[in-house]
């Protein structure tokens, strides 16, 4: 019975080193996937560069409703994603350093791409400001610290930057958006009451979008010795949402397109997640203006 005994614990101790190993080989290759980020992951373009992925890659999307995060998550594991939920109000710098991080314990962060945003007719102008403008601060900041070399960002912007009337646009006031953030809030407020006639969310929206491609144009060169590509991306008026609530606002811009119609969400998934694939290495500092040709329409349409 003694002997019994004795090769009962070998056996279990044998059993156990063997589970630990399967953990740990287990947790090795989870480490060794790479992590796709999606803020406003939860419905229209965001959801769609998710699917546009690549399979291998581990599929977070985030934005303010669980709900609608969970029935993304269910339809990318139906297409044979691994994708995880989690809730993240990127005006909160604590709450997008929380993404982060837990983005990082399930592999090497190597796409983010930040779509989460708010239009004029959701928000009011300093909320725009917040969401959009510092929310893109606080994405590229604290996902750079956990990125290593061979990662991108892609910031989501608008086509809305491209026809603010320049006399709006003071880039020094950018500039504390990182350093100070409550004057740069107040003052990029204040730009809008140099013109009239123009709505107050329309112009701080504009002026989100515009700050949006100016700091990852900032970032790309500030992280770019890191290896750490950043871009930005500009949709126009997408039919998702969000699009379909400035439809009417908007509709002007859609006689300068070159198809007269709103984009898919699904070809702005795939621009995205081409402007997001890493074998796009030398596309950097830039803007990518996808909006069926609306900005530059205006040139030719009488």
């Amino acid at each position: 019975m003694e002997r019994i005994g004795k090769w009962n614990t070998i056996f279990e101790r044998a059993l156990n080193s063997y589970s630990n190993l399967l953990k740990n080989r287990k947790e090795e290759n989870r480490m060794k996937k790479n992590v796709c980020v999606i803020t406003g992951g939860g419905s229209g373009m965001g959801l769609a560069a998710a699917k546009c992925m690549p399979k291998e890659k581990i599929i977070v999307v985030t934005g303010r409703t669980m709900s609608k995060l969970e029935k993304a998550v269910k339809e990318l594991e139906d297409l044979g994603f691994e994708a995880y939920a989690k809730t993240c109000d990127t005006s909160k710098r604590e709450q997008v350093r929380e993404l982060a991080e837990f983005a990082a314990s399930l592999g090497e962060i190597k796409n983010v791409i930040n779509s989460a945003g708010l239009s004029p007719a959701m928000a009011k102008p300093e909320q725009l400001i917040r969401v959009n403008a510092l929310g893109t601060v606080y994405i590229n900041e604290e996902f750079s610290k956990l990125m290593k070399a061979g990662s991108v960002i892609v910031d989501i912007s608008s086509n809305s930057a491209y026809i603010l009337p320049s006399i709006v646009v003071n880039k020094k006031t950018f500039a504390l958006a990182d350093k100070d953030e409550e004057l740069f809030v107040k003052k990029i407020l204040s730009l809008p009451n140099k013109l009239k006639g123009y709505k107050a969310s329309g112009l701080a929206y504009g002026l989100s979008k515009n700050f949006v491609i100016w700091y990852a144009a900032k970032c790309a060169y500030e992280y770019g010795a890191k290896g750490i590509r950043v871009c930005s991306l500009s949709p126009g008026l997408i039919a998702t949402d969000m699009g379909n609530l400035e439809s009417e606002e908007g509709g002007s811009l859609l006689n300068t397109t070159a198809e007269k119609r709103m984009g898919k969400p699904e070809e702005l998934g795939f621009a995205i997640a081409s402007v997001a694939d890493e074998r796009n290495g030398y596309l950097a500092g830039v803007d990518i203006l996808v909006d069926g040709g609306s900005v530059n329409g205006k040139k030719f349409v009488k």
